[in-house]
C-alpha cells in the first residue's frame, strides 16, 4: 500500500485573510503546496489528506480539485474545535485551534496506512519527499517513526526570528529529544537561540532541527488521543495552550514506545515567515525550474 501524505492546512485562511489570495510563486501560478504535492507524487506517495476548516472548504477544492483530478487521491478532513475533545467541554472564550497533533489526531479516520505529515506553507526539496517514502515503505512500525532533519543554517530566515525544533540525535541516529526554540536568528556571523529572559545560546549552522516533517505508522492516532486527553485535563482553562507534534513525539520516546529516526537531509528549505521572504522564495523556485529540477509549469 503507497503512503499517504497528511497537509496541515487548517491554518490557512486565516494568515492568508482569503484563501484567493494563496500566495503564486512558481512560474505558472504554482503554490508551495503544489511543489509538495508535486514531489509526493514523484516520491511514490499514493495519496493526498488536506487538513483544513470547513468554513473555507468549498474555496479550497476549488483550488485544488482541477489540478489533482486523475493524478492521485484526494481526501479532506476538517480539524474543528471539539473534535476528540471526549467529556471535556470546550471554553467559549477559546478561539485559537488546539495545535498540529490535535489536527493529526483529526485524520484519525482518514488514514490507515504510514503517513508523512507536513506543514502547508513550507517548502521541502524533493531530496526529503525521497528518504520519507523510502522510510515509509521499508522502515515504519507501530514503534518506528521518523522526523527529516534539516540543517539550521539552511533554515533561517533573513527577515527575523523563526521557530525550529531542535533535534538532539543520538549515536544511532534516532532523536533523542526535540526542544522547541521558538526564537531562533542570525547575530552577525552567529546563529543563536533566545530564551524568554532575553538570554542568547548559539547553535551550530549544522543543528539537525526539525521542520514538521514527520513519518508515522496510524498507530501515533491512539497514542495521540491518550496525550490529548491528558493534555486537555491540564490546560483546557488556558487559551493559548497547544497540542504540538513535538509533544507526541517526545512521549513515545520517553514512554520507552519506540524510536523517531531523523532522516537527515541537505535540501535547502525555504517558507513564507515574513511577506518579505516571498521575493526570496520566489527567486529559490525560479532558479530550480532554470535547472531543469521542476517543469515550468507543474500540472499541465
Amino acid at each position: 500500500m503507497q503512503p499517504t501524505l497528511l497537509i496541515l492546512a487548517a491554518g490557512m485562511a486565516s494568515r492568508y485573510g482569503s484563501l484567493k489570495q494563496i500566495q503564486e510563486f512558481g512560474p505558472s501560478g504554482e503554490t508551495i503546496i503544489d511543489y509538495s504535492i508535486y514531489d509526493a507524487i514523484s516520491a511514490g506517495f499514493g495519496k493526498i489528506v488536506f487538513i483544513i476548516r470547513e468554513n473555507f472548504a468549498a474555496e479550497f477544492k476549488e483550488i485544488f480539485e482541477p489540478k489533482l483530478k486523475g493524478r492521485v487521491a484526494v481526501d479532506y478532513v476538517y480539524q474543528e474545535m471539539d473534535a476528540f475533545v471526549g467529556d471535556h467541554a470546550v471554553p467559549a472564550d477559546r478561539s485559537k485551534p488546539w495545535g498540529t497533533a490535535h489536527a493529526i489526531l483529526c485524520a484519525k479516520n482518514a488514514i490507515n496506512e504510514p503517513f508523512a505529515v507536513i506543514n502547508a506553507d513550507d517548502f521541502y526539496g524533493t531530496n526529503a519527499f525521497v528518504k520519507m517514502a523510502a522510510f515509509l515503505n521499508n522502515d515504519c512500525k507501530s514503534d518506528v517513526y521518523s522526523v527529516v532533519g534539516y540543517e539550521l543554517g539552511k533554515t533561517i530566515s533573513e527577515h527575523g526570528s523563526v521557530s525550529r525544533g531542535v533535534c538532539a540525535v543520538n549515536a544511532a541516529g534516532n532523536l533523542s529529544a526535540i526542544n522547541e526554540r521558538t526564537k531562533i536568528y542570525k547575530n552577525s556571523e552567529q546563529i543563536v537561540y533566545e530564551e524568554a529572559d532575553g538570554s542568547t545560546h548559539p547553535l551550530s549552522p549544522d543543528t539537525p532541527v526539525s521542520m514538521n516533517f514527520w513519518g508515522f505508522h496510524p498507530s501515533v492516532f491512539n497514542l495521540s488521543q491518550d496525550l490529548f486527553n491528558e493534555f486537555l485535563d491540564k490546560n483546557l482553562a488556558n487559551p493559548k495552550s497547544e497540542f504540538f507534534i513535538p509533544i507526541v513525539a517526545d512521549e513515545f520516546i520517553r514512554r520507552n514506545l519506540g524510536q523517531v529516526k531523523v532522516l537527515p537531509t541537505s535540501a535547502k528549505w525555504f517558507g513564507v515567515t515574513y511577506k518579505e521572504d516571498a521575493p526570496g522564495v520566489q527567486a529559490s523556485l525560479s532558479e530550480l525550474v532554470k535547472n531543469g529540477e521542476y517543469p515550468d509549469n507543474l500540472w499541465k
